[in-house]
């Protein structure tokens, strides 16, 4: 599925630039690609949307997806640690040994990590990747993200769960909505309530003729935010009165400040 194609499109990208820097003996470049690629791409994402799999409160309802996932999760840190091992020898060879792994051949050691495979042994056969892949996980992360955006800007409650209209163009509207449940996880969304749209038809112009913040997150994909689930009309009535109360005070101090003569006298 998307997620599983996109990070492991992303973790062989990051082999074959790793294993260029260090053949330039670029260490520090190398070692802040792998830190990088840990944190913003396997643990913020992958591991967030393989819990959508893994777990039935959060929708996994499918072994074989889960089955994926497992795999991936262990393909991706086993060669995460083998481009860590020459930064942190002792650590990975740790972790290594907590991973399940292929037993030993006569061709291949499987007893300490320090004697397994470099992933990408030849440089003329690069590894798989897919463009098409990471295109439409991007633009999942963009979607994600004006969606947070949103709630922190109208000031969500970190547990209230929202509604949300996808428009979509063909295949990526089929990639998008593929991935409705990790979307719902990620974006803190009403199951029941999310629908998906192709861009353009009468359908997605109903559903998104009620009042709504309107996201463009790129073209041709775009989300409707109903402001009837995304706010409570008298608690934010409240924060207006309040935000322009600050401001009038704030107006009042300032032009105290202007008509003094001192202060006027002082300035540049």
């Amino acid at each position: 599925s998307l997620p599983e194609r996109y990070i492991v499109s992303k973790c062989h990208e990051l082999v074959a630039s790793v294993t260029e820097d260090i053949e330039k003996y670029q260490l520090g470049a190398a070692g802040s690609k792998v830190y990088e690629f840990l944190w913003d791409q396997y643990a913020d994402w992958y591991i967030e949307i393989s819990k959508t799999r893994l777990y039935e409160s959060v929708g996994g309802d499918s072994e074989e997806e889960a089955r994926a996932a497992r795999r991936v999760l262990v393909y991706v840190l086993d060669t995460s640690l083998r481009l860590l091992h020459p930064y942190m020898p002792y650590v990975t060879e740790q972790l290594w040994h907590h991973l399940p792994r292929a037993p030993a051949t006569d061709e291949r050691a499987a007893h300490a990590l320090m004697l397994a495979d470099w992933p990408q042994l030849d440089d003329e056969t690069p590894l798989v990747t897919s463009d098409e892949a990471v295109h439409r996980f991007q633009c999942f992360q963009a979607l994600t993200r004006s969606i947070r955006n949103a709630r922190a800007e109208y000031n969500v409650e970190p547990g209230k769960r929202i509604s949300a209209v996808i428009v979509a163009k063909g295949e990526l509207l089929e990639a998008l909505e593929a991935e409705a449940k990790s979307l719902v996880a990620l974006a803190k969304l009403d199951p029941d309530q999310v629908t998906f749209y192709e861009a353009g038809s009468d359908e997605a112009k109903a559903a998104t003729a009620e009042e709504s913040v309107q996201l463009v997150v790129q073209d041709g994909v775009e989300a409707y935010l109903p402001l009837s689930g995304l706010i409570d009309p008298e608690k934010e009535r409240q924060r207006l009165e309040k935000q322009s109360e600050k401001l009038a005070k704030e107006i009042q101090k300032l032009s105290g400040r202007l008509q003094s003569k001192g202060f006027v006298d002082k300035a540049p």
